[in-house]
């Protein structure tokens, strides 16, 4: 029979060794969605028990080739603290200040159709369609670009920005979704690209017909009712581990 204080760390254990198999998955997924360029952008979580440090794919590895086991452990001063290889300095510059802010995931990706509505003088994901109508109230626009972000003053910058909203459109440069799991900011990032890519089409169509308000406070309350965590974000990304699982992949090991 073992103690309470002997338990203890074999849970924490167990929560770390999950956060480094979703963040691993997150990066396979990231591969199949079209999400993937070359060896940049990067996920991170900070590790369970601790607000001090985080996972994050070493850099140089192809997002096809990130397992749980080759992720690195950072601090948020940007210290290898376990593992091998380097930590991309723009994944500590922009990450570290979320993670500061007690935000558990972020993932930043140069994706195709987020990225080029981050492109257009007016970037706002406006709520055309049911999935711009789930995250609607969630997005906070950063207007500003300012180059490599290669400096904890410029991740800070964003950081302030993005304040209580869970996405951040970066002005011709990419996106950010967070989350208190990597499930929940893996969600985000989906349905942003859904949103933002359905919402180009329908501009290279013609004018588009906008959600009534009263139809976006009708999908607020719902979402409300669900509680603070919608069961399908956890739903989704066990149905994309088990995908992965049944096509080979090693992101678990």
């Amino acid at each position: 029979m073992h103690s309470k204080a002997e338990q203890i760390p074999a849970a924490g254990d167990n929560l770390r060794a999950l956060a480094r198999v979703d963040l691993a998955a997150a990066h396979r997924q990231a591969v199949k969605d079209g999400f993937v360029e070359g060896i940049d952008n990067h996920f991170t979580v900070l590790v369970p028990g601790r607000n001090d440090r985080f996972y994050l794919n070493k850099f140089g590895l192809h997002w096809s080739e990130v397992k749980a086991s080759n992720l690195i452990e950072v601090s948020l001063d940007g210290e290898v603290l376990s593992g091998e290889g380097p930590p991309n300095l723009s994944a500590v510059c922009i990450h570290a200040p979320i993670h500061r802010r007690g935000i558990a995931c972020a993932l930043h990706t140069h994706m195709p159709y987020a990225t080029a509505l981050t492109q257009l003088e007016d970037m706002t994901l406006e709520p055309s369609s049911q999935n711009a109508a789930l995250l609607h109230d969630t997005i906070a626009y950063d207007y500003e670009y300012n180059g490599w972000a290669e400096t904890q003053e410029e991740g800070e910058r964003m950081a302030d920005i993005l304040g209580d909203k869970k996405i951040l459109l970066l002005a011709n440069h990419g996106v950010i979704t967070t989350g208190n799991t990597v499930a929940e900011a893996y969600y985000r990032l989906y349905f942003l690209e859904r949103a933002a890519m359905t919402q180009l089409i329908a501009m290279a169509a013609g004018k588009r017909r906008m959600i009534s308000d009263t139809a976006l406070a009708k999908v607020r309350n719902s979402l409300e009712a669900a509680g603070p965590v919608n069961p399908e974000i956890f739903q989704y990304f066990d149905a994309v581990k088990r995908v992965l699982d049944n096509d080979g992949s090693d992101y678990a090991r």
